[in-house]
């Protein structure tokens, strides 16, 4: 599996989510700089990183999706490519309209940073497979823009369309019907708020989110 990840200026997680991707694949993922006009070719996922892109002051994934690589990734996306959007990454893919929604200060207004379980909604997508719906896993969060929203209609297209990929197993910021991830139309674009690449390592305190990119580097290649 040969993953792009792309860096904007602040982020803390590009490195953390390339490692994940290495680790499974054997593949040495390739940094985008987030000034860079196109994507490496013949590349199977584009990973959208965590961390705080430009400081997270003001609508961080906003301004990170006006970012000249944000249109190459919409483009890519276009194409039927995977992307994966964590955190701040999964703030990008709902502002550049790659995924519906938005993601708004916490319930509370409070940063939460802690592990959570989370509830495995669909086992259909490349990214969810190699768990069972209803699986219970724990994964980190660390935000403070994390609580997703919808409208009424969206979120029954989401429902009715099985692209839920994830619920939080319990309240942690507020999310709309207790979302922490939804994939595309196409199932080939997940954002999440949780870090799944903070649990691929015993010394990370859990490993629940190799199963997820063990399925990537089986999946993604082959589609």
């Amino acid at each position: 599996m040969r993953a792009a990840v792309l860096v904007f200026p602040g982020s803390n997680c590009d490195r953390d989510l390339a490692v994940a991707f290495r680790n499974i694949s054997g593949i040495e993922p390739i940094m985008v700089w987030h000034k860079e006009t196109s994507l490496p070719g013949d590349i199977d996922i584009v990973g959208v990183p965590g961390g705080f892109s430009f400081g997270d002051y003001l609508r961080c994934g906003a301004i990170a999706g006006r970012s000249p690589i944000s249109k190459a990734l919409v483009d890519f996306v276009g194409k039927g490519g995977y992307a994966l959007g964590v955190c701040n990454g999964f703030q990008v893919l709902t502002e550049t309209g790659l995924l519906p929604g938005a993601l708004m200060r916490n319930g509370g207004i409070k940063f939460v940073c802690k592990p959570v379980e989370l509830e495995v909604s669909t086992s259909d997508s490349a990214f969810t497979g190699g768990y069972a719906k209803g699986d219970r896993i724990t994964v980190p969060v660390a935000h403070h823009d994390g609580n997703y929203n919808i409208d009424a209609d969206g979120l029954a297209q989401l429902q009715g369309e099985d692209r839920i990929a994830f619920r939080y197993a319990g309240e942690v910021n507020g999310s709309v019907d207790r979302i922490a991830g939804v994939l595309s139309e196409n199932r080939r674009v997940l954002g999440m708020m949780p870090h799944p690449e903070r649990a691929v390592d015993v010394v990370h305190g859990g490993t629940d989110g190799v199963a997820m990119f063990e399925t990537l580097a089986s999946q993604v290649v082959a589609a």
